[in-house]
């Protein structure tokens, strides 16, 4: 009988995950039963938000239990279907995990066009990241044209599509990067005004050169000093969409130097900021909007997006640790089977 791979979370990590908090099993075939289909799993997505999953700390979704395969959202093939409205061979979007077949409630999947974009989008550009550019940036930041709006992680999956956006609206876009080719990459292939390199020395001093009239929307997926920075710089009425933290993730206990609360709360108040953190899922009723906008964008050429896919399923972990470290360039996604509607 054919077995399936899945990548289990064998420990919550403490840290880096690594190989041995999520480890690569065999385990057996997958069965459906009436009214579910058995999936194949083409494209695995990768993001953030999976490592606040293999921790146990009250948050806004339920930890993954230790022995469960990995979370995550997946595009995949129907191979069996126990389900009117699916047969083998339709493309579905899914939330199957780190495995390689799984079985899902036929009812619960939507079906792809291939034919209307490539699969792949379903979990970037026109999936859950670029929804979440969507409603945070246009229902939280609310930019108006001719304001600077500020993203980190701007060659990341959602800061790619917020900078896109905030240029379809007339904004001065700046972007935060960690390497000078992903700040080249916003500038040419985005549209951005600029990007500056947080890891540089002169960091600081190149942001305020981006944003001479300071900053009124700041699309936050980063903490740590690019945070900093960009709170000194804030104008009056400055909204920030609070999506992510990444630089704080795999930290093990608080940063020495004193308590910056207080001072922090006092720009709050005076300069009148708005901070709000969010969840895409809470906007959900904005999704029809959202899939007729981007299809749009994207038709138009407005809206471009660049993908960084591995292949294998054995690669997820290194590839999740190179998330983490600012090493992908754009949605980064796991290739686990052929895609059948890629052109030779």
């Amino acid at each position: 009988m054919a077995t399936n791979q899945q990548i289990i979370l064998a420990a919550r990590p403490t840290g880096m995950p690594d190989e041995s908090h999520l480890v690569l099993q065999e385990a057996p075939m997958p069965e459906p039963v009436d009214g579910e289909v058995l999936l194949k799993t083409i494209y695995l997505s990768l993001d953030p938000y999976m490592r606040g999953r293999m921790s146990d700390a009250a948050s806004y979704a339920n930890p993954v239990a230790v022995g469960d395969v990995m979370t995550g959202g997946t595009v995949s093939e129907v191979v069996e279907s126990r389900y009117d409205g699916l047969a083998p061979g339709d493309i579905v979007l899914s939330h199957a995990g780190w495995q390689a077949y799984s079985t899902a409630p036929g009812m619960a999947l939507r079906k792809l066009d291939p034919k209307a974009a490539p699969i792949s989008t379903a979990v970037g550009v026109m999936g859950m990241p670029g929804f979440t550019a969507y409603v945070g940036l246009l229902d939280l930041g609310q930019p108006k044209a001719g304001e600077t709006v500020v993203v980190s992680a701007a060659a990341g999956a959602v800061g790619q599509v917020v900078g896109q956006i905030a240029k379809i609206k007339g904004c001065r876009v700046v972007g935060v990067a960690g390497a000078e080719d992903k700040c080249r990459h916003v500038v040419e292939a985005y549209g951005f005004d600029a990007c500056v390199n947080y890891k540089d020395d002169d960091f600081e001093a190149q942001l305020d050169k981006a944003c001479p009239d300071g900053i009124d929307v700041y699309f936050e997926n980063v903490g740590g000093k690019v945070f900093d920075a960009v709170m000194k710089r804030v104008n009056v009425f400055a909204r920030i969409p609070v999506c992510g933290r990444i630089a704080h993730y795999n930290q093990t206990e608080l940063p020495e130097g004193p308590d910056r609360l207080i001072p922090f709360m006092g720009k709050v108040l005076v300069k009148r900021l708005m901070l709000r953190g969010f969840i895409q899922t809470d906007h959900i009723e904005r999704q029809p909007d959202f899939l007729k906008d981007m299809a749009g964008w994207i038709q138009s050429g407005q809206v471009k997006y660049q993908e960084d896919i591995v292949d294998g399923l054995e690669n997820a972990v290194s590839a999740f640790q190179g998330l983490l470290e600012g090493k992908n360039r754009g949605k980064m996604l796991v290739r686990v089977a052929e895609d059948p509607t890629r052109k030779a």
